[in-house]
């Protein structure tokens, strides 16, 4: 199965599952007046948004390069990360808002222990299809599917805590003909929000942050370093190496330095040679290296990323220098 027919499938689950899950939370939290399972309703509704909206950026960003977008469609998976951040601000803010009426309210739930069950399937199915996004997301590279798979973990999260808050309230009847422990409902509406803005939060930065062109991680531009120095002595240095993403897309170029003497046939060797090492580490890459002549002309650019032994550079200096006079 080809990658991207696997993205699209896994995205299509997510929408199945939050769908199924939204009608489920609905019933359950309007039968008995719970706040904390609407609360959840809604932040499955979102969820069943965000899969749209990622099943639809999956099958965007998944087109090649057109002459209208040649540097392909990747930014498609960053917006959509940010369209479902925004949601997710929304959904939260209200979600807290109804948690404060109701803690001001003396009304009781009706039958806790339906709550309960109800939010055990929650937790199991968002576990399970969240295990699948993470998967496909990252064997993928696809930031909207780990995003996607982030918001049914926290989902997870929340449905176990609200379980919890409607387990005590139900158990506490048992034992007491007025537990007084109602508040708890509300209060874990308020827990669910705060997990969700903190998703929002983190996904606002990674989309903004591919958005703007922000360099690869630390860990991946490091990695093209030592490439790089690993291929001395034929390559003498290298200089403005920069980075971006987009979507699943990277980008990648850098200048080296090579013996102004070697054929355009060996440096082109060399380029095709980094090509190929690094779409085996990173597929789904551009790669643009620019070759320049080491003659001894080394500016502070040159030697910041110069890979000759000292002595070696001083001569380059000075043959340099002796044929310009």
């Amino acid at each position: 199965m080809s990658m991207q027919r696997r993205k699209e499938q896994v995205a299509t689950l997510s929408v199945v599952s939050n769908s199924i899950l939204v009608v489920l939370k609905i019933v359950a939290g309007a039968f008995i007046g719970s706040v904390s399972i609407l609360s959840e309703a809604i932040h499955s509704a979102m969820d069943l948004l965000a899969a749209l909206i990622a099943m639809f950026s999956v099958r965007k960003s998944g087109r090649p390069a057109d002459e209208d977008h040649p540097f392909g469609h990747g930014k498609f998976e960053s917006i959509s990360g940010l369209i479902e951040a925004a949601l997710i601000f929304v959904a939260a803010f209200w979600i807290i808002l109804e948690a404060l009426k109701k803690l001001m309210s003396t009304e009781e739930l009706g039958a806790p222990g339906w709550g309960v069950v109800v939010m055990g399937i929650s937790a199991g199915m968002n576990f399970f299809v969240s295990r699948k996004l993470f998967a496909v997301g990252r064997e993928t590279d696809s930031l909207a599917l780990q995003a996607d798979a982030w918001h049914l973990r926290t989902d997870v999260y929340t449905s176990l805590g609200v379980m919890i808050s409607l387990g005590i309230i139900w158990v506490g009847h048992f034992f007491f003909a007025d537990p007084r422990i109602h508040w708890l409902d509300p209060a874990a509406a308020i827990f669910v929000a705060v997990f969700i803005l903190k998703a929002a939060y983190d996904l606002t930065v990674k989309a903004m942050g591919d958005l703007l062109d922000e360099k690869l991680p630390p860990e991946e531009e490091q990695w093209i370093r030592s490439l790089i120095v690993g291929r001395r002595p034929q390559v003498h240095g290298y200089h403005l190496l920069k980075t971006r993403k987009a979507g699943h897309f990277r980008f990648v170029e850098f200048h080296i330095k090579v013996d102004p003497l070697m054929t355009v046939t060996d440096s082109h060797d060399i380029t095709k040679r980094f090509k190929r090492d690094i779409l085996e580490r990173f597929p789904a890459t551009s790669v643009t290296i620019h070759i320049e002549p080491c003659d001894g002309n080394c500016t502070e650019l040159c030697r910041t990323g110069c890979l000759l032994p000292e002595d070696r550079r001083r001569q380059k200096e000075l043959a340099r220098g002796g044929q310009s006079v």
